[in-house]
């Protein structure tokens, strides 16, 4: 509903554009919330003899204005002019985009950590004031009860919500800022990030970091035990997660908006963990500029494609036991120019390939490009880690998993989802074979679906790390290729796009020949 009701008030603003006012406008809300529950708790404490805040009828006023009576509670200190009930008292002010501004930066003003973070370009939008009004009537409808931890379920998953629904609006455009959930929890499920530091280098909105918290809250943990790093170049973006983390209230450190090959914003940053899905086969990444650099271990990325790139950074940030998982185009699993598979070849035999996932199609909003998971470990011997007890040895082994058939639940025409028996199928195959502390079972090789293979069978399949050329696909069936149930419907969506382009098009050259007719005559 609230979703339905914001987004019909989108009328002349695109959904790339729209997002950032109505996030603001759901953050505003949320600190607003919380900083008058904390007033209202503060004041009836400072009256009540039993509690620690208690200094009787003549002092309380001085308790409930205390600064660090806040700060203690992570609770940001939201000044008078940006409190919602003032934004509400104003709403249908036609100078309310001003106002919303100038509330934007009165909080950034009073807490450090919100500096740059908050959008404040409510009035440079081309939108009706009474756009705003409504928004603003329509988020005053969210509320929470007296718990402060329930504020940060309720605002969380309405800012998760919303932030998919933008995602599905703008299709190939929200790859920058949001995977899919259904990738990122089977990711999480797989790496299992329970204590220590956790790193992605290209965040997005910083959904990683959020189901890694749920990771940790589901098991009864502690989220104050992950520590967060993480860095974005699109400004834009790094404010939506320096948002969504604050929204939970999560520590981080993001450093400031910059390019992570070029302007790596955390240098000496050693990690346990780290998850991550970069643009796919991105061009010109800076390979000109930075071919003598460190982080290369395992030969030079290709100029014209930073996949290699990516996956190298990486593994220069892990720790001595430090795993890491990340989303790269199917091609990084096979490619042969550029050097690439002399390095996929240096990775394999460096014993730093963990684990391979071949995922289905459909899963993604922003691409039709065939996905796979590529899983790395710097320790694949037994050991004892941050996050407990690894007792398999699969030292000199990679585990192949396929899911291409995968992915039961169907979320739109066009879009499927892992169900949660495919997510604990996966995940609970990759922890018997790892025997990690999360293992509730023995691990078997099964027919086209996973297969523990040695570095030696490897070696014999020219180090192409396709899953289906190990988990046993079909002689009639290409291991490298998108099955044809999930093929069809997206080459159908494809043909019809087309057709559609061929169409407008068609339009348009008619409307200029007349045009050009018109002023012949």
């Amino acid at each position: 509903m609230l979703w339905e009701a914001a987004d019909n008030l989108r009328i002349h603003l695109d959904a790339a554009t729209y997002k950032h006012p109505v996030l603001g406008l759901i953050f505003l809300k949320y600190v607003s919330d919380r900083f008058e529950l904390r007033r209202r708790n503060l004041d009836r404490w400072a009256r009540d003899p039993e509690s620690e805040y208690f200094v009787g009828e003549d002092q309380a006023e001085y308790i409930v204005e205390d600064r660090d009576a806040y700060d203690e509670a992570n609770v940001f200190w939201v000044p008078h002019e940006a409190r919602w009930q003032q934004i509400r008292d104003n709403a249908k002010s036609p100078q309310i985009a001003k106002l919303l501004d100038e509330a934007m930066r009165a909080i950034e003003r009073e807490n450090d950590s919100l500096k740059g973070v908050l959008y404040k370009d409510f009035a440079k939008l081309e939108v009706e004031p009474h756009v705003f009004g409504k928004l603003i009537d329509i988020f005053s409808g969210l509320s929470f009860d007296a718990d402060e931890h329930h504020a940060q379920d309720v605002f969380g998953e309405v800012y998760e919500y919303f932030l998919g629904q933008f995602a599905l609006k703008e299709g190939q455009k929200a790859g920058q800022f949001y995977t899919p959930r259904s990738v990122v929890r089977l990711m999480v499920e797989i790496l299992a990030p329970w204590k220590g530091r956790i790193y992605d280098p290209c965040m997005g909105s910083g959904g990683m970091f959020v189901y890694s918290e749920k990771f940790v809250g589901a098991h009864e943990g502690q989220i104050d035990n992950l520590s967060v790093y993480g860095q974005e170049s699109n400004p834009a973006t790094w404010r939506l997660a320096c948002m969504n983390l604050a929204i939970r209230g999560i520590d981080y450190s993001f450093g400031k908006a910059a390019d992570t090959f070029r302007n790596d914003q955390h240098p000496h940053l050693k990690v346990d963990y780290i998850l991550t899905n970069p643009p796919f086969n991105v061009k010109a990444w800076g390979a000109d500029v930075l071919a003598d650099d460190p982080r290369w271990q395992y030969g030079l990325p290709p100029a014209n494609n930073a996949n290699y790139a990516w996956l190298q950074h990486m593994l220069s940030k892990l720790n001595a036991n430090g795993r890491m998982g990340t989303v790269l185009a199917n091609g990084s699993m096979t490619s042969t120019t550029g050097g690439e598979s002399d390095i996929r070849k240096a990775l394999v035999d460096d014993d730093r390939v963990e684990c391979m996932v071949a995922l289905p199609g459909q899963l993604f909003t922003n691409t039709q490009i065939p996905a796979c998971l590529w899983f790395l470990a710097r320790n694949k011997a037994p050991h004892s880690g941050q996050d407990g007890e690894f007792t398999g040895d699969v030292t000199g082994k990679v585990l192949f998993i396929d899911c291409r058939k995968m992915g039961g639940q169907q979320l739109s025409r066009t879009q499927i989802a892992f169900t949660e028996e495919e997510l604990e199928k996966i995940a609970g195959t990759y922890h018997n074979w790892r025997g990690s502390p999360w293992a509730d079972g023995d691990y078997e090789d099964v027919e086209g679906f996973c297969r523990s293979a040695t570095l030696e069978t490897i070696a014999e399949h020219g180090y192409a790390l396709t899953p289906g050329r190990y988990v046993g696909a079909s002689l009639d069936e290409d291991p490298d290729a998108e099955p044809f149930e999930k093929a069809f419907p997206r080459l159908m969506q494809e043909v019809e796009q087309l057709f559609e382009s061929a169409s407008h098009m068609q339009d348009q050259i008619s409307r200029r020949l007349r045009h050009l007719e018109r002023h012949r005559e």
